[in-house]
């Protein structure tokens, strides 16, 4: 498998970045290299170092382990602004793999606790980073817990909404990066599952799909009837 946790950093410090504090976690990482990895190619793999915190400038990355008995659960997407890579000491408890060709800044878990050390807005915005990364491991047990299938996929579309409408974007038609697969092994629902939940709520009238991988929300009202538990013929 090819990784780039493994790779000399070659990034581009100035003298500020390897002595005096920076203004924040954007202004840092503004300084590190990019890098570019097409789709299926893995950022880090489960047992690498902890070398490098990568940020998404473009693309996607699943976040999962390897169960068991072979099956994979994705346990969270890295969309363009999440850190990756945080967290983990000594070396990455799971695999980062690009899900369509994504663009990276790399930059060294040195010099980003260096800079932390020194400047604590960096420290807090770290903080806060991590927090997320949290949050959605909560919001990813209580979707999987005791819903239904229809449940989890609304569950799913709905957190994409919020998200892009945080990020000033149309938060009732956009774009999916991932595969039904993908969402599969994140929802605990096997492909078939998923693609027919999906049927489901388009004969519902409640989404439409101009595309395979773009979805428009129709009816919010209704979804988030449905994803808190309501009428459900699952």
């Amino acid at each position: 498998m090819q990784t780039l946790a493994g790779q000399p950093a070659q990034i581009g410090m100035t003298p500020r970045m390897n002595g005096l504090p920076l203004g924040d976690l954007d202004q840092t990482l503004a300084q590190a290299t990019l890098r570019r990895v097409e789709a299926k190619e893995f950022v880090f793999i489960e047992g690498d170092p902890t070398t490098h915190v990568f940020r998404v400038e473009t693309g996607a990355v699943a976040l999962y382990k390897v169960l068991a008995d072979g099956r994979r659960q994705i346990v969270g997407f890295a969309y363009p602004g999440d850190l990756i890579g945080l967290g983990a000491r000594g070396e990455h408890v799971m695999n980062a793999q690009a899900i369509k060709p994504t663009r990276l800044r790399c930059l060294s878990m040195v010099a980003l606790q260096r800079a932390a050390a020194q400047d604590a807005k960096l420290g807090f915005k770290l903080y806060e980073a991590i927090a997320r990364e949290l949050e959605a491991t909560r919001d990813l047990m209580l979707t999987t817990g005791q819903r239904s299938a229809t449940e989890r996929v609304v569950s799913f579309l709905l957190a994409f909404s919020r998200r892009a409408g945080r990020n000033g974007q149309n938060p009732c038609e956009f774009e999916l990066p991932m595969t039904r697969a993908d969402i599969g092994d994140f929802l605990g629902l096997t492909i078939e599952t998923v693609s027919r939940t999906f049927t489901k709520l388009k004969t519902l009238g409640l989404i439409e799909l101009p595309q395979a991988c773009r979805v428009k929300l129709v009816d919010l009202d209704a979804l988030e009837g449905l994803a808190a538990g309501g009428s459900d013929q699952d």
